[in-house]
């Protein structure tokens, strides 16, 4: 079991599937809150030199990755992709790097693609430590979210969530960034 932190300057972040038509799927408020905290993820990962990437499930199908989110993604790479996992996708492959073995998972759905991913993450370099923020990940259906959950903690991924994940990020209350996310969080 991995008692890591998660480092900035070893970290990336994996916004996963978050799009319209499967939005729509999935409890409102919920929802909601999900957008919140990867907006915050992605917010502090900008002001902290984390590299982002996002992925979108058969856009063409599902639509696009959400209008309020879009605008944080501007510039990010964007991986589409017909597998559940990110990983049998070879382009998504070719954005991680051994640089930066901490990888921040958040998206939808978390018992198909977020599990899968990170399974198959941990799975090919065990090097690798796999970070699920908790309340930025969602399934249409709260127990399969909750066991998702579960099996990931089970086999050494690291289930945290949004505001550890970015304290932990921050290190110590001090400087420009830390009074740009104190501000975000309020």
């Amino acid at each position: 079991m991995s008692t890591a932190l998660a480092q900035a300057r070893l970290s990336r972040l994996v916004i996963v599937d978050v799009q319209e038509r499967l939005a729509r799927a999935m409890e409102p408020q919920a929802m909601q809150n999900v957008v919140r905290n990867v907006s915050l993820l992605l917010q502090a990962a900008e002001l902290l030199e984390v590299p982002a990437l996002y992925t979108e499930q058969y856009p063409k199908g599902l639509g696009a990755t959400l209008p309020e989110l879009a605008e944080l993604l501007s510039g990010k790479p964007r991986v589409e992709k017909t597998a559940f996992s990110c990983c049998d996708e070879p382009t998504f492959c070719r954005h991680l790097s051994h640089d930066r073995p901490h990888i921040v998972l958040a998206g939808m759905e978390a018992h198909i693609c977020i599990l899968q991913t990170a399974l198959h993450l941990k799975q090919q370099d065990r090097n690798r430590v796999i970070f699920i923020a908790e309340d930025a990940v969602i399934s249409r259906n709260s127990s399969a979210r909750m066991n998702a959950l579960e099996r990931l903690h089970t086999a050494g991924v690291i289930v945290s969530n949004t505001e550890s994940i970015i304290f932990e990020w921050l290190g110590k209350a001090e400087g420009e960034a830390f009074k740009q996310i104190s501000r975000l969080l309020r």
